[in-house]
């Protein structure tokens, strides 16, 4: 009986971390939601050109891309908990600094640190997800974490709706959300492991690079159609015909796809595994993406594209499932460092090399880039599960 009672207590502390780790990342969520727009309707308003605002938002990315092979060292250094936490103290720094100095230069630079410091709140709040889910519930349980990180950076930008872009209240608000992660993950830090030195040699990116291909290459892939997607959709609309107001909602279907239905696509996780559904995802998103020009002016596409949200991300969330089964301890942070450095590499190759296939053959450049990457990934996935079933 006190097995049993010190089994459950230890159980209900697990899932107590686990929803504190997740809140922790909801709320930094609503931070980076918000700070996107916040600054492009800023930068707007003080009469920068459209190639400086894409500029000064490529500093977040190319932040997070340089710092992402340098995060397993720092948390070998000073450990998991102290760093998430003090990045999270320097996040809300940086967005007060940025209020503070409201000068297009300076955000240049404080956005490019932000983009350092939030990375490893991507890697370790992924990274603690995977370690104190159960196996058995692996699936659901990082749906459930990338639905409510979905859904804390759709609340950003709806909450900046409601506080406007003048004075001190958007700034604060997005202290308010980092200085909260700070806090949560105080409280759970206990719970929470470290890292800092388990003996395992992880390798560096390369390394892990040769444990995991595939993996990486499904990062990339959901990346680049992702960021792709949200970005091309309007021009892919607009292209046959569609209003101004619909052009908006085809962007938000993919949203809403992408948040509620990651927890199904968990639970069939579960019972079919992370590399069977990283295959059927693409192949879903490839599908998808045929049926993108042939139905874009019918109801049908509102469909589609719930459904091309929920697969593109979902390829990415497969992934994270497959790693958490393989890898443990360093490895699993080296590899969602390698996540980390492949998401970014992938939005930076996905919308670019999109938007210049549309120009050159049009509208249906973006679904052909689509369904070529997807393609890919399922050739590759497949010849890897058969190298590994016959090694």
């Amino acid at each position: 009986m006190v097995a049993t009672g010190s089994s459950d207590g230890e159980a209900g502390t697990q899932w107590a971390a686990l929803a504190g780790v997740t809140a922790a990342l909801a709320m930094f969520g609503a931070a980076q939601g918000l700070s996107s727009p916040l600054f492009t309707l800023l930068m707007q308003k003080q009469g920068m050109s459209p190639a400086l605002i894409g500029l000064s938002a490529a500093m977040m990315p190319l932040g997070l891309i340089l710092s992402a092979s340098f995060v397993p060292a720092a948390v070998r250094l000073v450990g998991a908990r102290s760093l998430a936490v003090g990045c999270s103290l320097i996040g809300a720094l940086c967005f007060l600094g940025i209020g503070y100095l409201q000068d297009w230069v300076g955000w240049f630079v404080l956005r490019f640190i932000i983009g350092i410091v939030i990375n490893p709140l991507y890697i370790l709040g992924e990274v603690w997800a995977l370690s104190l889910a159960p196996p058995s519930r692996r699936g659901r349980v990082m749906g459930a974490f990338n639905t409510v990180l979905g859904a804390g950076y759709a609340a950003g930008p709806l909450v900046l709706t409601a506080v406007g872009i003048s004075g001190w209240v958007p700034f604060l608000v997005g202290t308010a959300g980092f200085m909260l992660c700070a806090v949560i993950l105080r409280a759970v830090s206990s719970s929470l492991a470290g890292f800092e030195d388990d003996g395992q040699s992880s390798g560096g990116f390369f390394g892990f690079a040769r444990l995991a291909p595939a993996l990486l290459f499904a990062v990339l892939v959901s990346a680049a159609v992702q960021q792709g997607t949200y970005a091309l959709m309007p021009v892919f609309g607009a292209a046959y015909g569609l209003p101004e107001r619909t052009l908006a909602a085809l962007v938000m279907a993919l949203s809403l796809g992408n948040i509620f239905l990651q927890i199904p696509l968990g639970l069939l996780a579960e019972r079919f595994g992370g590399r069977a559904m990283i295959i059927f995802c693409a192949l879903a998103t490839t599908t998808c993406a045929v049926l993108l020009p042939l139905l874009i002016t019918t109801p049908a596409i509102w469909v589609v594209l719930l459904v091309m949200g929920a697969v593109g991300y979902g390829v990415y969330t497969m992934a994270l499932v497959e790693l958490g089964s393989r890898f443990k301890g360093t490895v699993l942070v080296a590899g969602n460092a390698a996540f980390a450095l492949m998401w970014g590499a992938g939005g930076i190759v996905g919308p670019p090399g999109a938007g210049a296939l549309m120009q050159v053959i049009g509208p249906l450049g973006l679904p052909v880039v689509i369904a070529a990457l997807d393609a890919l990934l399922v050739s590759f996935a497949l010849y890897r599960s058969f190298k590994r079933q016959n090694a």
